[in-house]
């Protein structure tokens, strides 16, 4: 017993000082058992055994506060790699990154269809295979691998209980994969590892109340409580698609009726322009092939003064916006982000969006709910996935 929480300290001693190099290096030892309140002689010896891991480096020599100018130390971003991966409901898109979350490599596969747990297990594998070929990094140098999966997922047993896109069930990610690389594998949902991603490396650093919204075909949030990524119960917690916003509205793929996406999805964006008798521009943008119809060239019409295209992204603006002022009065967050092949549309969307939280928000500084565009874009999910495998290594939250 006294053993293991000696080793248990020593561990999270061992993590906070290299969260502690992540977030402020380049940095002294001094300095670190200054933030840490660790003894000197404790971040010596730790120091020593990060940078004979390969996982920190000196970089270069401070200025001198009376004595021995100090050695400064720095994450090492050359020894040590992750693959984050992510799911979506028709590709597998994949990279390799260093500990800073720089991407080394990317490789991305289109799933057949149908498809059983076999096979996209199978794809996943040869997607992983192939970006790491690329990297090429030494498969000793990956130290994880973290997956961003659709649906619902148990990320504590890396299992994909559900994935609605492919209506398949309980699929063993985190076994399967670890059998086959033999390096530590975590699955999340996709939309909550865009959030930790945001979080880390993009526009909700230093956040510790945050709401991140995906918004493609379906619609996803992901929850930042008190600092820490927010589950629930049976892991549906941010699940902003199935709030119902019509109780007589249309049947949504889940089941019920009226659900958020069903009036603001990506498809349901499409399902208008096709709908409407003003869609002259668009389909003559289209060839007139009604297929070509999409999100992506909504946006392009809009750009170009389309009244329709306008119209179309406006009132998906707005609809997006009834969820998000329910998220507001619910967590009452400091900041939203918006994400997702949706939110590409920039302020076509969010200007009509803010519209709404300013409109109907509780409180005046419920109003002035800080709503940003995501930065790292098409790649969130990606580098969320890569963030799984750092936040285990810099913050494993070990109970003693």
């Amino acid at each position: 017993m006294q053993t293991g929480s000696f080793q248990g300290m020593k561990l999270l001693n061992k993590s906070t000082i290299l969260n502690t190099i992540r977030l402020h290096s380049p940095i002294s030892r001094a300095e670190i058992a200054k933030k840490t309140k660790l003894t000197p002689a404790t971040v010596t010896n730790i120091v020593t055994e990060l940078i004979n891991e390969n996982l920190v480096c000196e970089s270069k020599v401070g200025t001198s506060q009376g004595g021995r100018k100090p050695i400064l130390l720095t994450i090492n971003n050359r020894d040590s790699f992750i693959v984050g991966v992510d799911v979506g409901g028709h590709t597998v898109r994949a990279v390799v990154t260093n500990l800073s979350a720089t991407i080394q490599a990317r490789d991305e596969i289109t799933l057949p269809s149908p498809l059983t747990k076999d096979e996209l297990l199978k794809q996943i594998v040869l997607v992983i295979q192939a970006v790491m070929t690329k990297s090429k990094i030494n498969k000793d140098k990956i130290i994880g691998i973290g997956i961003g999966m659709h649906g619902v997922v148990d990320h504590l047993e890396g299992i994909a209980i559900f994935a609605p896109n492919f209506q398949l069930r309980q699929i063993p990610i985190k076994k399967h994969l670890e059998a086959q690389f033999q390096i530590p594998v975590y699955v999340e949902n996709d939309v909550r590892a865009f959030t930790l991603g945001e979080t880390w490396f993009g526009n909700g650093k230093g956040i510790d109340n945050l709401i991140c919204i995906n918004i493609g075909v379906g619609i996803g949030a992901g929850i930042i409580l008190n600092d820490q990524l927010f589950h629930g119960q049976n892991g549906i917690a941010g699940e902003i698609g199935h709030v119902i916003v019509d109780i007589n509205g249309r049947k949504c793929s889940c089941g019920s009726y009226g659900c958020l996406q069903t009036i603001a999805g990506g498809e349901v964006l499409r399902e208008r322009a096709l709908e409407s008798e003003q869609n002259q521009e668009l389909l003559k943008k289209a060839h007139n092939d009604p297929n070509a119809i999409n999100g992506a060239l909504i946006y392009q019409c809009a750009k170009e003064g389309d009244p329709l295209s306008l119209q179309l992204l406006a009132d998906t603006g707005r609809y997006i916006g009834v969820g998000v002022i329910n998220l507001i009065h619910l967590i009452n967050p400091t900041r939203i982000i918006i994400g997702g092949g949706v939110a590409k549309a920039g302020d076509y969307v969010l200007a009509p969006l803010r519209e709404v939280v300013k409109e109907r928000a509780l409180t005046a500084q419920a109003r002035e709910t800080e709503i940003l565009q995501s930065k790292l874009g098409d790649d969130g999910t990606m580098i969320g996935a890569a963030t799984l495998v750092l936040k285990h290594l810099f913050n494993p939250h070990i109970t003693l």
